[in-house]
């Protein structure tokens, strides 16, 4: 056989590799990302409009929070969030909107603790995307329940749903998932 064809067939095998092992690992990482981030990818995606731009916020993302010195909670320290998160609960009763503030105030105090930088809120909720993807939904949506809220424009019924959201990511974040606190009235 001709030295020019057998390299050209060279070539051509060498390309058709390269180009399977790319569309390999772009399928693996969407799958992965896909996996990590769960609806928080499909947000993304719809928010941008392109699944390979929020792969690359995604991909990101994991690499910011890579850098992170996060930590567990020791039993006492949890065990005092615990109490303090019961406490903000009782005070809905009678102060669901002071309840909300404070339970908003608590996440953010576990948050720091646990070693997230506290920026401004958009950052903490992509930051805990990460590790809490099932959770971030619902801190975006107290999160926006508070600021509307805070234009008077949100029910007791809101300030309710709220304390649920606050309260799921609460729990993530303590490290104990199996753990849930007693229902908010």
């Amino acid at each position: 056989m001709d030295p020019k064809i057998v390299t050209a067939i060279i070539v051509v095998v060498a390309v058709l590799a390269v180009v399977a092992f790319f569309l390999v690992s772009k399928r693996r990482k969407t799958e992965h990302l896909k996996q990590q981030f769960g609806s928080e990818y499909d947000r993304l995606v719809h928010q941008h409009g392109d699944p390979q731009r929020a792969e690359t916020v995604l991909a990101a993302r994991e690499k910011r929070v890579s850098h992170f010195e996060l930590r567990s909670l020791p039993p006492t320290e949890r065990e005092r969030y615990v109490q303090q998160w019961t406490f903000v609960q009782k005070k809905f009763v009678d102060d669901p909107k002071g309840a909300v503030n404070e339970a908003d105030r608590l996440v953010t105090e576990v948050m720091n603790a646990r070693g997230y930088p506290m920026s401004e809120f958009n950052q903490r909720a992509d930051d805990i995307s990460v590790h809490y993807p099932s959770a971030v939904g619902n801190y975006r949506a107290a999160h926006d329940i508070v600021v509307r809220h805070g234009r008077g424009q949100a029910s007791t019924e809101d300030l309710r749903k709220a304390m649920v959201h606050f309260r799921s990511l609460f729990d993530e974040l303590l490290g104990e998932p199996g753990v849930t606190h007693k229902e908010v009235a």
